[in-house]
């Protein structure tokens, strides 16, 4: 394994590139290519300080909190629900963002559901509100057999999202951050995720129209499509393939989620995928001081970071 603080490289990673997104969130490529984001700024789309982070950092922040004590699901979908009911981990005491089939979840598991059964089945449920923030589930995972990964990823994810493409994705990014703790260079770990992931997915009897809608991260060379062929809404998809399209052709932190930021639409989400990949695979440090300075709470996802690190090592 690579000697590196992941703990702090997944928090400060997607947090970061979440606060570079929240300010231009909703706006076209188009116009923002007119004024690029080319450093942490404030207000725009919220009209909140530079630094503010979304829900796809508060709830990543509410998984990896909850990975300070024994793992459990319904620990994880109650934190969610104080985040939505008591502003548990938001930057400023107040939710300013959220997706919808997130909300329904958290309502659906208010009314006892089971957590792993309270996100949505429907194909039309397929945003990205369970990849945003999935990552933290590394460290959980990242030792065990493919298919432990597999089951918990999928658990996990369905608190919020359950159809199958919503798991695949979330299963598909783990396992390339996973390869990435590893120490594996990252040109060869697209190859080796393709393989792992398709052998697996094929092997469990995943049906074929699901498995070819992944084509251009399985089948595929996303690194020879050009920006005008990435797409940066809010479908699972979409943000998976835009993540590991910035990672793969650009070469540190700052311009992977530079370039995921600047693709617009859904800004805050593929700036945070991006942003936990890149912070694992550069590390911390290479994340530029005057952005980690700006966070709100870095203080406390600082603590965060060390709490869960002496809970994992425990």
């Amino acid at each position: 394994m690579k000697e590196q603080n992941i703990y702090k490289d997944i928090l400060f990673g997607v947090a970061i590139g979440d606060a570079l997104g929240v300010p231009v969130e909703f706006k076209s490529r188009e116009i923002i290519s007119h004024n690029p984001v080319t450093d942490m700024v404030g207000f725009g789309t919220y009209n909140l300080p530079a630094g503010t982070f979304s829900d796809d950092s508060s709830l990543t922040f509410c998984l990896a909190e909850s990975l300070t004590e024994k793992f459990s699901l319904e620990s994880i979908a109650q934190k969610f629900v104080m985040w939505y009911r008591s502003n548990y981990w938001t930057p400023y005491g107040n939710v300013f963002d959220i997706g919808i089939a997130t909300r329904q979840a958290i309502l659906t598991f208010e009314k006892g559901c089971k957590p792993e059964l309270a996100g949505g089945f429907e194909v039309s449920q397929n945003g990205n509100g369970s990849l945003m923030r999935i990552l933290p589930l590394l460290d959980i995972i990242k030792d065990l057999p493919i298919e432990e990964r597999y089951l918990l990823t999928k658990q996990v994810s369905s608190i919020t999202h359950g159809h199958i493409r919503s798991v695949i994705a979330c299963f598909y990014y783990l396992e390339f951050a996973r390869q990435i703790v590893l120490g594996i260079e990252k040109s060869k770990i697209y190859k080796i995720v393709k393989t792992d992931v398709l052998d697996f997915i094929y092997r469990i009897g995943i049906v074929e129209r699901e498995i070819l809608i992944f084509e251009r991260l399985l089948f595929a060379d996303i690194t020879k499509l050009t920006e005008s062929e990435i797409k940066s809404s809010g479908y699972v998809l979409h943000t998976l393939e835009a993540s590991i399209w910035c990672l793969l052709t650009t070469t540190d932190y700052s311009s992977a989620v530079l370039k995921a930021v600047n693709l617009g639409e859904d800004t805050d989400t593929t700036g945070a995928v991006t942003g936990g990949l890149a912070g694992l695979l550069y590390g911390y440090e290479s994340i530029p001081k005057s952005w980690a300075t700006q966070l709100a709470r870095k203080e406390d996802i600082s603590d965060l970071a060390e709490r869960w690190k002496i809970f994992a090592s425990s």
